[in-house]
């Protein structure tokens, strides 16, 4: 069987060229994964779901909102504001 969705990255492009996949069935899973590969810098190359490959409007989507919530994390935390604050002040959800 299948996972639903599934990632495929380079951990550290600067260092090897090594892909590796992470799979889950869990949407909220991925997007924490994919928060993870951004902080970290890493390469992200695809993004299935079920097998097959998510459109780039798909896949910018499922980015955006991991990005966003980096985002929103660190104005909570370098300004020291509760989400509601970030939302109004940033228009960034958590």
């Amino acid at each position: 069987m299948l996972s639903k969705f599934a990632i495929d990255y380079v951990a550290l492009p600067q260092h090897h060229s090594r892909r590796l996949t992470h799979h889950t069935d869990d949407p909220v899973a991925a997007e924490e994964f994919l928060m993870h590969l951004l902080a970290s810098r890493a390469r992200i190359l695809e993004i299935r779901h079920e097998g097959e490959v998510l459109s780039p409007v798909q896949a910018d989507r499922m980015l955006k909102v991991a990005a966003e919530r980096i985002a929103s994390g660190m104005l909570r935390e370098s300004l020291h504001l509760d989400h509601a604050a970030v939302r109004d002040r940033f228009g960034l959800a958590a």
